[in-house]
């Protein structure tokens, strides 16, 4: 198990972490590369050119490898870190994240509201199951971690809310299928960047954030 609780797979691509040494699956990891004119971005989707400079994805790492001078020192070369840099990480992957659970509320493999999450819950159809992190305790403890499945307690419910095309939601839950596998990796790297618990998996109780 890496860190941040993600199981490898045998056949995930890895990197280094230029803060941490540790090696782990690049989706436990976030890109970042110098642009033309010397000035470190994050690549969240991976597709920038340019020689990519691996970080856990945490925001206390992120901002020790600004601090310390380690972007520099794998780049090579004199370079500018931005200030506010893990904020603008934590900005883009809440983005990411929204715009791929609308994608996959479009594909119908994404219900919103308790009644209709515990519907899918009970009928095992749920893979992921999604809770605002400013909704009532008491609500969320309702609903459980989906069997084998995972949960994220990272979005508020206004962003969560975005992605359903509503002012607010609390209760989300996702089904099986290649978008929901990239909601699992993005929102894990997002909850490292908001430092809270998620990603929980079935091992475990349900964590409210």
């Amino acid at each position: 198990m890496t860190r941040g609780g993600r199981h490898k797979g045998r056949d995930e691509p890895e990197r280094r972490c230029i803060v941490t040494g540790d090696v782990q699956p690049k989706a436990g990891l976030i890109r970042f590369v110098v642009s033309p004119g010397g000035q470190v971005v994050p690549d969240l989707a991976n597709k920038l050119p340019g020689r990519g400079m691996w970080v856990t994805a945490d925001r206390d790492v992120i901002e020790k490898a600004g601090k310390k001078g380690l972007f520099a020192r794998a780049a090579k070369a004199q370079i500018t870190v931005p200030e506010g840099l893990a904020e603008t990480v934590e900005v883009g992957l809440a983005r990411r994240v929204v715009d791929l659970i609308s994608l996959a509320r479009k594909a119908g493999l994404a219900v919103a509201g308790f009644e209709k999450v515990k519907g899918w819950l009970a009928e095992g159809r749920a893979k992921v199951l999604l809770q605002a992190s400013d909704g009532s305790e008491r609500g969320k403890g309702k609903l459980w971690t989906p069997e084998g499945g995972r949960w994220f307690g990272c979005l508020t419910s206004s962003e969560l809310g975005l992605a359903f095309g509503r002012d607010s939601v609390v209760h989300g839950a996702l089904a099986a299928g290649g978008l929901s596998t990239r909601v699992v990796e993005e929102a894990a790297k997002l909850a490292g960047l908001r430092k809270v618990d998620g990603g929980s998996s079935a091992e475990k109780d349900l964590r409210p954030a």
